[in-house]
């Protein structure tokens, strides 16, 4: 209670901040508009051509798109300002702020930069998804959604652990920006389910850059698609990052030597 708490206050505080700049409101609904008409348009340009892709239709498609946006508002929302703005602090040397106050630090660097206007990928993501669904020729059962909303909030805490992986990074390495933009370019293979790519490619999106976690995953669960045996693997593999990246973190703050260095 208390995190959702100290997260409400950043969250207000950013709130105000952007509300200085409603331009940029417009131009988030621009951006987020052109990039949904884009992918949508896509996935209806290869269904002129065909009935399915590897297995998926076109309805499942464009619920995996409302998934891919979801997540990627998500991480827009908070993980990638907040982290970001965790490696711009030990450049500068600020992050002895973050890091004497009485709370968890890995926490405070997780919640500290809100961007507002991504919350409209959230809701955009969300309408597309449900379009998706109103398409499919069957009802979604319980079952299918509850294994859905299972795999989702997997999803998040895959993606969460993996950013805070590559964020720690930036304890020992400055340019640590240039490798989150690899991650950007595999999230965008994410517009398509892993398994229409080859072998290679879909080897690293799973094993190294978990895309298909994040998005293929819970498509997979909403449309009736995933086995048991890959929901555990995906909780298993959450599980292990979520571990492994608290390791890491508290490995790495060890090596943060402060502005007084």
């Amino acid at each position: 209670m208390r995190t959702l708490k100290l997260a409400w206050v950043f969250f207000r505080i950013c709130l105000m901040n952007e509300a200085a700049y409603r331009a940029n409101f417009f131009i988030q609904v621009f951006e987020s508009a052109l990039g949904m008409v884009t992918a949508i348009g896509s996935v209806f340009i290869v269904f002129d051509q065909t009935d399915q892709l590897a297995g998926w239709h076109r309805s499942e498609l464009i619920s995996l798109l409302g998934i891919y946006f979801i997540i990627l508002g998500s991480i827009n929302l908070m993980v990638a300002p907040s982290l970001t703005k965790f490696m711009e602090d030990i450049v500068e040397g600020k992050l002895d702020f973050t890091i004497t106050k009485p709370r968890d630090s890995q926490l405070l660097v997780s919640i500290q930069e809100f961007r507002i206007w991504k919350l409209l990928d959230i809701v955009m993501g969300l309408i597309v998804l449900f379009v998706g669904i109103g398409e499919r020729a069957t009802e979604t059962n319980w079952l299918d959604a509850s294994l859905f909303l299972a795999s989702l909030a997997t999803a998040g805490a895959i993606i969460y652990s993996f950013w805070i992986i590559l964020a720690t990074f930036a304890f020992w390495f400055i340019r640590v920006e240039n490798i989150l933009q690899i991650f950007w370019a595999m999230y965008i293979a994410g517009r398509w389910p892993v398994t229409i790519y080859p072998a290679w490619l879909k080897f690293i999106l799973t094993a190294i850059v978990p895309i298909a976690f994040a998005v293929t995953v819970p498509a997979e669960a909403m449309a009736g698609k995933m086995e048991t045996q890959t929901l555990l693997i995906a909780v298993g593999l959450a599980m292990a990052l979520m571990y492994g990246s608290r390791k890491f973190w508290k490995f790495g703050i060890r090596f943060y030597s402060g502005a007084s260095a």
